[in-house]
């Protein structure tokens, strides 16, 4: 966004016979266009002294071990109950880098247009990112903008990366988890699969079911900053909790047993999975993980997790032992387990 515009390639926005001003291709003397566009929604929508320095790149300012990581979203609606792209693009991004027990600082965004685009429809998407970056304390500080032919983006798609100092001083991931850690879930599940599937297809359930998306790092940084020794971290996007807790098991080469019962399901989400077909712990959120813990620090976890709104609900759902590495079982309500795996293909495509 601070970058140089391309001159093969560039907006322009005319009026469509509705009124409506849509994004088009324009050929030759495209700079001064794009120029235009970045003017009066780009860079009033991200305002920050980095990008109005209108440079190739961020001069940032951070020191010591750092957090890096990247996502592109591609979901269809653009807009859904709970949340829209630009919020699912800032709030993915910042949930990975908590997940790596970093601090939050600096995004890039990258945004693919396509031909024919409502100018109204990225300034909504901009206000958004805007407003979730905000939320979640994060800077928009550089990105770049392209434009491709009509009925090759869907409308919009978005990258974002982000990066972030380590907020802990000791490793969080898979390599630290042991048999005796006691599995935290932050809060309910399935509400993001759920909500987006049902704005894509038209299904008219009794409620709405809104996504989850939110930023998780302020819960994850206040659990951190008690001093209790985070073992594990992993947000419950693409393949939900189970695919999360499978590749935790198999990476870790530990076996996992979780409590279903004590999986929380709200009663609209569990009622729509039902008609869909869909099992809850294979379905998408965006604003829940889980947090493996030593099981002597399990309730001052919990305490910590309880102050935050995002994981007011959160709950002990399960424990790594030291059984077949890699194997997830389940023990439903009727005191039966069941083995829990990955998809082996899509449940929900483009969710995010």
């Amino acid at each position: 966004m601070n970058k140089s515009p391309a001159e093969d390639f560039a907006l322009t926005c005319p009026a469509s016979e509705n009124g409506d001003d849509r994004i088009q291709m324009a050929h030759g003397g495209g700079g001064r266009t794009m120029e235009r566009l970045l003017d009066t929604i780009i860079r009033p929508g991200f305002d920050n002294p980095q990008l109005n320095e209108r440079h190739d790149g961020a001069i940032l300012g951070l020191s010591g071990p750092l957090a890096f990581t990247t996502d592109s979203y591609v979901v269809q609606p653009l807009f859904f109950p709970g949340g829209d792209i630009g919020t699912l693009a800032v709030n993915g991004t910042v949930n990975d880098l908590a997940m790596c027990g970093a601090r939050p600082s600096d995004l890039s965004v990258g945004l693919i247009l396509e031909e024919g685009l409502p100018l109204e429809t990225l300034r909504r998407v901009v206000d958004s990112m805007r407003r979730a970056a905000d939320a979640a304390g994060v800077r928009l500080v550089t990105g770049d903008t392209k434009v491709v032919d009509h009925g090759k983006a869907d409308g919009l798609y978005i990258n974002t990366a982000g990066v972030g100092p380590l907020a802990s001083g000791h490793v969080i991931g898979p390599a630290s988890v042991q048999p005796g850690d006691t599995i935290i879930l932050s809060g309910d599940i399935g509400r993001h699969g759920v909500a987006v599937m049902a704005a894509r297809e038209g299904f008219g359930f009794e409620t709405v079911i809104e996504s989850d998306c939110a930023p998780v790092a302020a819960s994850v940084l206040g659990l951190i900053e008690t001093g209790i020794v985070v073992h594990c971290l992993r947000d419950l996007t693409r393949g939900g909790l189970a695919s999360a807790v499978v590749e935790i098991a198999e990476t870790a080469g530990v076996s996992i047993n979780l409590d279903e019962a004590a999986i929380p399901v709200r009663d609209d989400v569990r009622a729509a999975c039902e008609i869909l077909g869909l099992d809850p712990l294979h379905v998408a959120n965006e604003g829940r993980f889980i947090a493996i813990v030593g099981d002597g620090d399990a309730d001052s976890a919990l305490d910590a997790l309880r102050h935050h709104s995002v994981s007011a609900d959160a709950v002990v759902i399960g424990r790594v032992d030291g059984g077949q590495p890699g194997e997830v079982t389940s023990r439903g309500p009727l005191g039966v387990d069941r083995v829990i795996d990955m998809l082996s293909g899509e449940q929900l495509p483009r969710i995010c």
